[in-house]
């Protein structure tokens, strides 16, 4: 017996950070259903028993019907096969989320909110226990209301959770692991955390992660969770990849570099490298520009002909099979250029050494940056989720930044270039 895992699909949610590209509107709109076409193929392919959908199908109500036709259609694709499918909704599409809505084909069943549901699956020897969001904020652990596992039966628990706390996930429906495997379920079907992880063996609790990758914070294979039984016991678990695009972080150490060509040659070499490892798929990159380098102040000086060069190198390395998301430049000026004796810069060098290890100065910078938040609109905070300035990470990069502009403003050299 065969069952796919998925959750996190996020229908309809569209790409960030390729905009500036001919063709890529269509592709930002569209990457969720082919992924969801791939899912579906997939199912049939292996012709597996059934398919759990752990919450949020949907990124948020719907702007019209056909996020929720297309859905349907491609399920139809399943019930002409046999397959059923089951699902709970998440902090995304519960209840209170989606105003829209349209009646599911019978092969589809959503599981309750409000209280725990079973299903028993009796041709296959399988109980299905699960529960819908009935609100965004699921505080309380819904775990705790789970039933007993039923004798005799393989039991599958679908939970949408963020167990004792994941990075970068709200803490929606807390619960343990020891929780979870002292419920004497066989499976735990998890959804919410959008990285695969097999959190636990015997009994297996599994998040496959989110289907398709919608930002550069989303990189690496996504996909699916295909699970083999044997005997009422798990014999595999096993991630295939469903992804339509894959997002890559490309850190490249500038320091050995002497010349644009060979940080240009650098990232020709690294795009071969993600393009071998995507299969096929398109490849959006992020470039991290790193290390204390003779190139920072020439890179600094003009940004906007630096990424131009990184995209014209990617370009002429892989065409229209890799693209660039950004150009993240984190290098530094060699600490030579700061003369001790020119006070300013020197200053600041100490200032910034001491913010990143002082973490109440680290808490007032954050406070002034949430001041400056309130200030701004919140959708530039959803088209671009890097800017989190909740994120202490987020707070440590932007002050590498500021130290590399300040250092460069403040050194000889750089005065020289700004006597004007």
């Amino acid at each position: 017996m065969k069952f796919i895992h998925t959750a996190d699909i996020h229908l309809d949610s569209p790409l960030r950070g390729l905009e500036r590209y001919e063709g890529a509107p269509h592709l930002a709109r569209s990457a969720t259903r082919q992924a969801l076409e791939n899912l579906v193929q997939l199912a049939l392919a292996e012709a597996v028993d059934f398919v759990l959908i752990c919450g949020d199908l949907y990124d948020g109500d719907w702007r019209d019907y056909s996020t929720g036709l297309y859905f349907i259609n491609q399920m139809n694709r399943l019930k002409e096969a046999g397959i059923p499918v089951f699902l709970i909704r998440g902090n995304h599409d519960a209840a209170s989320q989606i105003t829209l809505r349209l009646t599911l084909p019978e092969h589809v069943r959503e599981f309750q909110w409000g209280e725990p549901e079973t299903i028993i699956l009796e041709e296959l020897g399988v109980a299905l226990h699960g529960q819908s969001y009935a609100q965004r904020a699921v505080t309380e652990n819904l775990a705790r209301s789970y039933p007993p596992p039923v004798s005799g039966l393989f039991n599958i628990g679908l939970l949408h959770t963020a167990l004792e706390g994941r990075e970068g996930h709200e803490p929606y429906a807390p619960c343990s692991v020891d929780e979870l495997v002292n419920k004497g379920y066989d499976y735990w079907a998890l959804g919410h955390v959008h990285g695969r992880e097999a959190v636990h063996e015997e009994p297996w609790i599994v998040y496959p992660g989110i289907l398709q990758g919608r930002h550069v914070r989303e990189a690496g294979p996504k996909g699916c969770t295909l699970v083999t039984l044997d005997h009422g016991r798990v014999r595999s678990v096993e991630h295939v990849d469903l992804d339509v695009l894959r997002w890559c972080v490309c850190s490249i150490d500038c320091a050995p570099l002497t010349s644009l060509e060979e940080l240009l040659d650098a990232v020709r070499s690294r795009t071969r490298r993600e393009l071998e490892g995507a299969a096929g798929r398109l490849v959006a990159v992020r470039f991290e520009l790193w290390g204390e380098s003779t190139l920072d102040g020439a890179l600094r000086r003009d940004p906007e002909r630096l990424e131009a060069e990184v995209r014209a190198a990617v370009h002429e390395e892989a065409g229209t099979e890799s693209w660039v998301e950004k150009v993240q430049l984190r290098t530094t000026s060699p600490s030579t250029h700061l003369a001790q004796e020119h006070l300013p810069a020197g200053f600041l060098q100490q200032f910034f050494a001491d913010l990143a290890q002082d973490q109440e100065l680290l808490s007032a910078v954050q406070d002034s940056f949430q001041k400056l938040k309130a200030k701004l609109p919140a959708e530039l905070f959803r088209e671009y989720p890097e800017l989190d300035l909740d994120e202490p990470q987020t707070l440590l990069e932007f002050v590498v930044e500021a130290k590399a502009l300040a250092e460069l403003v403040l050194s000889p050299r750089g005065e020289e270039n700004h006597e004007d």
